[in-house]
């Protein structure tokens, strides 16, 4: 499998929406539609062609991951963004366009600076629920799995889904960015985050130096430290490559999961037993 797959997934999103918006149809339906059949996609190429065919049988993870998407996609999700707004507007009388810096720019200028945000905001999160231990707890969750496949993508604790979306979206909602520019942003970028787990092998090439695709993202979930403190990246890995966490290799992971016994974070026990691990001592003990 070769980089086409992400050029498509990607150019076939940005078009979509170029689309939706130049029609003046329905723009964040059609972002989100073409976002499911890009995971769709990657789901039912992931049963013709795995990367590891032992990743794509089900096992007791499957129903951790199910919960968690249905908890994510159906409760977490809609809530933060449509409280987003009603902070915004509560605690600082935000309204659209009001001091949005770049509101004289040309539309693409605005949606790259939303999306050089939204990235620098995630990569900030993403590398401190590694170093700091009580956000580690939460996003071990995540790392917990020992395979990886598509409805990874999922696979949250709701506290650190709300801290990400939060960090990312918030400022940008404060100062009054437009809706069409946030949805452009997530027209590039959430094609790629659909299929940053994917069970396939996929052959990048120059594209793993822009992209964090899931041929670099298998070795943040390496269970070797060393291997997977890198490449924190959400979508893009400029801030890695600013920051000197971005780690290209070749091969694979020997393992996937949590390093050692993950610090004794309960990674086999079911979804709720999980989040209620967070509520316990031992999840920020040094």
């Amino acid at each position: 499998m070769t980089r086409q797959l992400y050029l498509l997934a990607v150019g076939g999103s940005l078009a979509a929406f170029w689309m939706a918006r130049s029609l003046g149809w329905p723009v964040a339906p059609i972002v989100l539609g073409w976002s499911v059949l890009v995971l769709a996609t990657g789901a039912l190429l992931e049963r013709i062609a795995p990367f590891d065919p032992r990743w794509v049988r089900s096992g007791p993870d499957t129903t951790t991951d199910l919960t968690s998407a249905a908890v994510v996609i159906g409760l977490v999700d809609p809530a933060v963004k449509a409280a987003m707004p009603v902070l915004a507007a509560t605690w600082f009388g935000a309204s659209p366009g009001a001091d949005w810096p770049a509101a004289t720019w040309p539309f693409v200028a605005q949606a790259a600076l939303a999306v050089l945000w939204i990235e620098f905001a995630k990569y900030g999160s993403h590398r401190a629920h590694h170093e700091v231990r009580s956000l580690w707890w939460l996003h071990a969750m995540h790392h917990g799995s020992e395979r990886l496949y598509w409805l990874n993508n999922f696979r949250f604790h709701p506290v650190n889904h709300l801290i990400n979306t939060f960090a990312a979206m918030f400022p940008l909602i404060t100062l009054g960015a437009p809706q069409d520019v946030l949805l452009a942003a997530v027209a590039f970028t959430q094609p790629v985050l659909m299929l940053q787990h994917l069970n396939v092998d996929t052959r990048n090439g120059w594209l793993n130096r822009v992209l964090n695709t899931n041929e670099l993202h298998r070795w943040h979930h390496s269970a070797e430290p060393r291997e997977a403190n890198s490449n924190y990246g959400s979508a893009l890995v400029l801030w890695d490559r600013v920051f000197g966490t971005y780690r290209p290799q070749p091969g694979r992971p020997s393992r996937i999961g949590l390093f050692g016994n993950g610090h004794g974070y309960p990674a086999q026990a079911s979804y709720l037993q999980q989040l209620l691990s967070s509520l316990t001592p031992a999840c920020c003990r040094a």
